[in-house]
């Protein structure tokens, strides 16, 4: 079982976009930060924000890459390059428009499926073959028409109200299927990720 060592999240770094659907990534690192003691650093060698939780085997460091989203895996690069992990050691948490809120969607590898910070992930990481958890932000419309006009308002739009309490759910599930990643493998925490639902 390859250790995992580093959670990228990502996002588009100011107070502008904190809050935002886009950035998702970056709400649970510091969700993550928040509950492990964890302090967030900038680190210009590796263009992003640094911290880590957690100690011994259980150690992980926690990457919010300040690129803006096109150029997330320039940042993550340039971590795994410094600390000499390989690509496998990493799990990139993203937004994922083509997935309700409320759904988890943990792959070993796969495409960039539309998303920005994947494709500039995959460039920079030379393939695909590295792991990603995808989180459900859902749609701004049914058609398609409908999508890509109101695609960027969507994204950088921050989640309504009402849906607070199901972000809440899915973020406290994140975290615990991290956990489950960090002891079982991505395969068998994958099992249950997937198959999350929330409690309405």
């Amino acid at each position: 079982m390859t250790p995992l060592m580093l959670l990228a999240g990502l996002g588009n770094p100011g107070g502008k976009y904190a809050g935002t659907r886009h950035n998702v990534g970056f709400m649970v690192l510091d969700r993550m930060a928040g509950a492990g003691g964890g302090i967030f650093k900038a680190n210009a060698k590796l263009h992003g924000d640094l911290a880590d939780i957690g100690n011994g085997d259980s150690r992980l460091r926690l990457l919010k890459p300040q690129t803006y989203m096109n150029d997330s895996g320039r940042s993550i690069r340039a971590t795994l390059d410094w600390f000499g992990w390989s690509s496998e050691q990493v799990l990139v948490i993203v937004d994922d428009m083509d997935l309700p809120l409320g759904r988890l969607r943990l792959r070993a590898q796969g495409s960039a499926g539309g998303h920005n910070g994947l494709r500039s992930t995959i460039a920079h990481l030379g393939g695909e073959a590295f792991p990603r958890l995808r989180i459900g932000i859902g749609a701004p419309g049914q058609s398609p028409q409908e999508r890509r006009e109101r695609t960027v308002g969507h994204v950088l739009g921050a989640f309504a109200k009402d849906e607070q309490p199901l972000l809440e759910q899915v973020l406290e599930e994140v975290e615990h299927g991290i956990s489950l990643i960090q002891r079982l493998g991505l395969e068998r925490a994958g099992n249950r990720i997937n198959s999350f639902r929330p409690e309405v």
